[in-house]
C-alpha cells in the first residue's frame, strides 16, 4: 500500500529531482524510496562521520520539539 508522504524542497531543488528522476526513467517518489531503502539497509557507522557531526547525535533526544518551535529559532537568530 502506497501512502503519501509531503517533502518541502526550495524550487530549484525540486527542478533538480525532476530532472534526475527523468534521465533515470523514474519518478522523483521512486528515488526517494529507493535512497530510503538504502539508507536503511546499510548501517550507521559512527565512526565513519565527521567528528562535529558524531558530537551532535543524540542531542536533541528526549527533546519536544515542533516545526513550530523551529520556526521561531530561524525568526530569533536572523532578527
Amino acid at each position: 500500500m502506497n501512502t503519501k508522504l509531503t517533502l518541502r524542497m526550495d524550487e530549484r531543488s525540486v527542478r533538480k529531482a525532476k530532472s534526475e528522476a527523468r534521465k533515470r526513467h523514474m519518478s522523483v517518489s521512486g528515488m526517494v524510496s529507493t535512497f530510503f531503502d538504502l539508507l536503511v539497509s546499510q548501517p550507521l557507522d559512527k565512526n565513519s562521520l565527521p567528528p562535529v557531526t558524531r558530537s551532535l547525535i543524540g542531542v536533541l533526544k528526549g527533546r519536544d520539539l515542533s516545526e513550530a518551535d523551529f520556526r521561531r529559532h530561524l525568526r530569533e537568530k536572523h532578527s
